[in-house]
């Protein structure tokens, strides 16, 4: 398919959670690559009534061999992967137990809608083999939520709590 038309079908089947083609031209850049490394191959034109003609692009067997390969090699040994989250997580002391816990209430509800996203955006009767990647991302996203539920009613319940005392007095004995 050619590139707009690309950027189109991640937006719609909600890849862009994946992927980012936020800007179109992200997507031009990534096919040049592409071709340049010969995993893909302008493939032909199309042209749609009141549209400039399109180029659509294809994969190639170098292509295809090398995304195989990334899959036998991605699969089996989880990647280093560094969110951000965790970091903000280091540096609740910053905050006041108050803060902390509006702050990630408001995260429990925006995980949530996008939980929901997920579950709605899936075509119904397509297969789940189509599917498992949606079905991985609302899962963490689901195992998020109960964990920061829990971080909430620690906060609520005052089992989890921090003052200036707490911090100044574990710098001077682990700092």
């Amino acid at each position: 398919m050619h590139p707009y038309r690309m950027q189109q079908v991640i937006r719609e089947r909600g890849q862009d959670q994946l992927v980012n083609v936020a800007q179109r031209n992200s997507v031009y850049q990534t096919l040049d690559r592409l071709v340049r490394e010969g995993l893909a191959r302008p493939g032909g034109t199309t042209r749609e009534a009141g549209r400039p003609e399109r180029t659509v692009y294809e994969i190639t067997e170098e292509g295809a061999a090398s995304l195989r390969r990334w899959l036998l090699e991605m699969l089996p040994e989880p990647a280093r992967e560094f969110p951000e989250f965790p970091v903000a997580l280091a540096f609740l002391p910053m905050l006041t137990p108050a803060e902390t816990r509006e702050l990630l209430e408001r995260r429990v509800e925006k995980l949530a809608e996008r939980a929901g996203a997920i579950d709605a955006q899936a075509p119904p009767g397509l297969p789940r083999l189509f599917l498992i990647e949606d079905e991985y991302r609302a899962s963490m996203l689901r195992a998020e939520i109960g964990w920061l539920r829990a971080l909430i009613a620690e906060l609520d319940e005052g089992t989890l709590d921090w003052d200036r005392t707490l911090i100044e007095e574990t710098l001077a004995r682990f700092g």
